[in-house]
């Protein structure tokens, strides 16, 4: 693959990178969101003992837990694995080999889903764990083009515009899918076939449509030469040290860092637990709750073009503090909501589709311009592993709080702690500041 000089607003590179969002998001719906948690929780009982519990490599799991436990896995594994891998990237300028390495691995995982059946709970954990893994490996990658592919100016909209693609191609083949499962009699498919089918087409869909980022996307600056003695592994592990040390010199990037990790938990936490706070505490039905991820996907793909367009005319800064004040809104209204009431269930997730991609597609494209240059990879490696190590945070308030109150009401309004937060750190972020300390320049509009 050939290394090219660094050319940017290339409008066919940016076609293409976002295709990889609309390529990688069949895994997080179909996958991740609605199908393997009950299907692999069900073949985890299918082994159980008389107590309950399966015993991966000896270990007592109780069946239920197995696929949180995997998940839990998967993610600390990126916390070790993905800054070493973003350092060797950058130090090798093979972003685009290290995208589709990880993306065909996980793709090829996901599709080796369609075997779990019976009792084999151990494979399709092991398959998870590999396909979750080297899903966000890839992510890092391909987020690290963006620098690449927009300048300052277009860099909010051209992520805005990936999310919103992921969003679009999620929601589709989750809709397929979704018919497919509920109408399987008629196809005269039962209900696990269907499933192991919706779980490998999510695999190919991704594997087809990755093609289209390797044929257009292209790499970037000459391949450092290794010193004498040094490999990729040393070299990753040295330059990873390196970054921590650097980043004391960026103060503004390590506070909009931490402002990112408090409303990220919170976002994520909402995304979580929003099905269960519906079925738990205001009594939805399962069909308005499978209605309602269907449209939010959708209603996520508009949201995230307005909230592009509005960072690009208003500034991305005021636009996320604009977007955190309604997720406190939305959070506060969650807890005032009357019982049974479907059509407000919708209206309000709704609200979250609404700036749930913008949220993150402007997060993505601020924390792009302060980081500096030849350096993208080994940065939204700490970028990604710092979303997903805190994820746990607000899960675990939501959970202390409903212990200790007995009421989803109040564990849903704790959230807002995480939006609060992230809103007060992130109003003290001087944006041009954290560019020029990177060494970048910020656009006319923070």
């Amino acid at each position: 693959m050939a290394v090219v000089a660094s050319v940017v607003d290339n409008r066919r590179e940016q076609i293409g990178w976002y295709f990889y969002d609309w390529a990688n998001s069949a895994f997080s719906t179909t996958v991740v969101t609605v199908f393997l948690g009950p299907y692999l929780t069900s073949i985890a009982r299918n082994a159980a003992d008389v107590n309950g519990f399966v015993y991966p490599f000896g270990i007592p799991v109780a069946a239920g837990s197995f696929f949180p436990y995997v998940v839990s896995l998967s993610v600390l594994l990126q916390v070790f694995f993905l800054p070493i891998l973003g350092a060797i990237a950058d130090y090798s300028n093979a972003r685009k080999q290290m995208l589709a390495i990880f993306a065909y691995t996980g793709a090829f995982a996901t599709m080796g889903l369609y075997f779990l059946e019976g009792t084999n709970y151990l494979l399709g954990g092991i398959l998870f764990l590999i396909a979750n893994l080297t899903f966000g490996a890839s992510i890092v990658f391909y987020n690290a083009f963006l620098p690449d592919i927009a300048s300052a100016e277009r860099r909010d909209a051209v992520s805005s515009q990936g999310w919103a693609l992921g969003y679009l191609g999620g929601g589709l083949l989750l809709a397929a899918n979704l018919v497919f499962f509920l109408n399987a009699e008629s196809f005269g498919v039962e209900s696990a076939m269907a499933v192991r089918i919706s779980l490998v087409s999510a695999g190919m869909w991704w594997a087809i449509f990755t093609l289209i980022p390797m044929w257009t996307l292209q790499n970037r600056g000459a391949v450092r030469q290794l010193p004498p003695g040094e490999n990729y592994l040393t070299v990753g592990f040295r330059q990873l040290a390196h970054t921590f040390r650097q980043m004391r010199g960026y103060p503004q990037t390590l506070l909009f860092l931490a402002a990112y990790l408090l409303y990220n938990d919170g976002i994520q936490a909402v995304i979580a637990l929003a099905a269960q706070f519906g079925a738990e505490e205001l009594g939805i039905g399962e069909s308005t709750r499978i209605a309602t991820i269907l449209m939010v996907q959708f209603v996520a793909f508009v949201g995230a073009l307005i909230f592009g367009a509005l960072a690009t005319r208003l500034g991305s800064k005021r636009v996320l503090l604009g977007s955190l004040v309604i997720w406190t809104l939305v959070v506060s209204y969650a807890y005032v909501m009357p019982a049974n009431n479907e059509a407000q269930f919708v209206a309000l997730g709704a609200a979250i589709a609404l700036v749930l991609g913008g949220s993150q597609a402007i997060s993505r494209s601020l924390f792009s311009l302060m980081i500096p240059k030849g350096q993208e990879a080994e940065y939204f490696s700490l970028y990604e592993v710092g979303e997903r190590g805190t994820s746990w945070l607000a899960p675990l308030l939501f959970g202390i709080a409903y212990q200790l109150t007995t009421s989803y009401r109040i564990a849903i309004v704790s959230l807002i702690i995480f939006f609060v937060s992230g809103f007060l750190l992130l109003l003290f972020v001087n944006v041009r500041k954290a560019a020029a300390e990177a060494g970048n320049e910020a656009p006319a509009h923070v």
